[in-house]
C-alpha cells in the first residue's frame, strides 16, 4: 500500500504528499481559522477566518518544502544524490541516497534548511508590515514570519538527526575525522533532546492540565528518539557492508532437485533440516 502521493518534480527531485499530511493540513487550517485569527484579530466573518487559515495553511507548507529544497539542492551541489522530499505530519524530510564525503559538505547540506527558514522568515515579517498592506494579507504574513523563525531555531536544536545535530556531527566529524563515532555521540545528544521533550510533555499534562499539548510534545519526544537511534544504525550498516559485492554473500551453488518433488518434501526434507535456499529444478539435464 503507497503512503505518499507524488506530486511533482522540483530539479528532478520528487516532491511527494504523505497520508498523514493532509489530517495536520485539516488540523492547521482548523486551528488558525477556528482560534488564532478570530483571537488576533476579532470581528472578521466566518468565511474570511476560513479563507485566510487555508491560505496561511498552504504557505505553511511551502516554508516547509522551500526549507527541504534547501538541504536537497545543497546536497545536489555536493554530488550527493536526493531520492525524494516528502512532506508529512511532522514537516518534511529529504531523503538523501548516502552520507557526504566531508564534515564540510555536512555542515553545508545541514545548514541550507535553516539559512532558507530565516530567510522566509525575514520576507513575510517585511512584507506583513509594508505601508496599505490590508489585514487579512498582514495578519497571516506576520503568523508566517514567526512560524519560520520557530522553524529554524527548532531545526538547529543540536540533536541528530534534525538539522542541528547533523551540524554538531559535522563539527565532530571533522575534529575525529572519523563519521561513526561522530554520528554516535551526534545521537546521543539528540536522543537526550528526545527525553527532555517527552519530560516537558508529561509536565504540561500533569502540572498544567495541557492533554493535547502535552501529548503532541510527547509524540515529537518519541519520534527524534527513535529517528536518532535508526539513523545511528543506519551508519553502522553502511560501514559494516562498505566494499562487499553481492557475490561475496551470495550462495555459489545451488541443489539439484526434481520437478515432481512434491513442496512438503522440499521444506521438511531439504529446506528445515538442511538449511538450503537455493534449488535448480531440473528434469531430465
Amino acid at each position: 500500500m503507497r503512503t505518499s502521493i507524488l506530486i511533482g518534480k522540483i530539479k528532478g527531485i520528487p516532491i511527494q504528499l504523505h497520508i498523514s499530511w493532509f489530517l495536520i493540513a485539516i488540523l492547521i487550517t482548523w486551528t488558525l481559522a477556528g482560534a488564532y485569527f478570530p483571537a488576533t484579530n476579532p470581528g472578521w466573518n466566518q468565511a474570511l477566518y476560513w479563507m485566510v487559515g487555508a491560505f496561511t495553511a498552504v504557505l505553511f507548507f511551502a516554508s516547509v518544502l522551500l526549507h527541504e529544497l534547501g538541504h536537497s539542492i545543497m546536497a545536489l551541489r555536493e554530488k550527493v544524490p536526493v531520492k525524494n522530499i516528502t512532506l508529512f505530519v511532522f514537516g518534511g524530510v529529504a531523503q538523501i541516497s548516502r552520507e557526504p564525503d566531508s564534515p564540510g559538505a555536512e555542515f553545508r547540506i545541514a545548514i541550507a534548511g535553516p539559512l532558507i527558514s530565516l530567510l522566509l522568515a525575514g520576507v513575510f515579517t517585511l512584507l506583513g508590515r509594508l505601508p496599505g498592506m490590508a489585514i487579512a494579507l498582514a495578519a497571516p504574513l506576520a503568523y508566517l514570519g514567526t512560524v519560520n523563525l520557530i522553524l529554524a531555531a527548532f531545526n538547529l536544536i543540536p540533536g541528530f538527526p534534525m538539522d542541528g545535530g547533523r551540524v554538531l556531527r559535522a563539527a565532530l566529524w571533522k575534529r575525529s575525522g572519523d563519521l561513526r563515532h561522530a554520528t554516535l555521540w551526534a545521537s546521543r545528544v539528540g536522543r537526550g533532546f528526545a527525553f527532555i521533550f517527552i519530560l516537558l510533555g508529561l509536565g504540561q499534562i500533569l502540572l498544567t492540565g495541557s492533554f493535547i499539548n502535552g501529548l503532541w510534545t510527547i509524540f515529537i519526544g518519541w519520534f527524534l528518539n527513535n529517528a536518532a537511534q535508526n539513523s545511528y544504525q543506519q551508519v553502522l550498516m553502511r560501514e559494516a557492508l562498505s566494499g562487499i559485492k553481492a557475490s561475496n554473500i551470495m550462495l555459489q551453488q545451488c541443489q539439484t532437485v526434481s520437478g515432481d518433488l512434491m513442496l512438503d518434501r522440499l521444506v521438511n526434507d531439504y529446506i528445515l533440516t538442511g538449511g538450503q535456499r537455493c534449488f535448480l529444478v531440473a528434469d531430465q539435464g
